[in-house]
């Protein structure tokens, strides 16, 4: 599935609504200061494109588009915060591997990521570095791939929330797929009609 700006719009009115008036405005800053602004650099992008990259599922493509757009939307405080886990997540890559994060291959970017204990540790806005890429890097990055309508494809919801439906597709009985899962997330297992 091609993920494009367009979606990435679309993920940021449902996940910020407001705020975003000013989209097509947006540039990427090119130095960060030494208290890293509120700009994303080019840098920052880059780390949060190889982040999501890594963390996508592998049908997905137009990730840098999508990426760029979807971050360089965000509420300023927000991409302060992103910019400043990007810079951890550099430096951290620099010590383990010797290279900016964005450099490494898939592999070695999947391997500093779970040697930073990310795929086992919380999520916080406050927390060390591993709970901060994941809440500003990882968990943001996904959210944005699931809210925006291709990417909640891959999961199967048909209308994410805050997108329209349409009549056709409450009328329509479930499949196969939506009654095993429901069979799986309930005690009582699927529902007889």
């Amino acid at each position: 599935m091609r993920l494009t700006r367009r979606d990435a719009v679309l993920s940021l009115l449902v996940g910020i609504g407001t705020g975003v008036a000013g989209f097509a405005d947006i540039e990427i800053g090119e130095e960060a200061t030494d208290e890293e602004s509120a700009r994303l650099t080019e840098r920052h992008v880059d780390t949060a494109v190889a982040t999501a990259e890594t963390v996508y599922p592998s049908g997905v493509s137009g990730t840098a588009e999508f990426v760029s757009s979807y971050v360089g939307g965000l509420p300023d405080d927000r991409s302060a915060e992103m910019a400043r886990t990007a810079v951890g997540l550099d430096e951290y890559a620099r010590r383990e591997r010797g290279r900016p994060f964005a450099t490494l291959s898939s592999d070695a970017r999947d391997s500093v990521l779970r040697s930073m204990g990310v795929d086992r540790t919380g999520s916080s806005s406050d927390g060390s570095l591993s709970e901060r890429v994941r809440f500003y890097l990882v968990n943001q990055l996904l959210y944005g791939l699931y809210t925006s309508p291709t990417g909640s494809k891959l999961v199967g919801i048909e209308n994410p929330v805050g997108y329209p439906g349409g009549y056709e597709s409450y009328q329509r009985p479930p499949t196969d797929r939506e009654r095993a899962y429901v069979a799986t997330t309930t005690e009582e297992g699927p529902t007889r009609e």
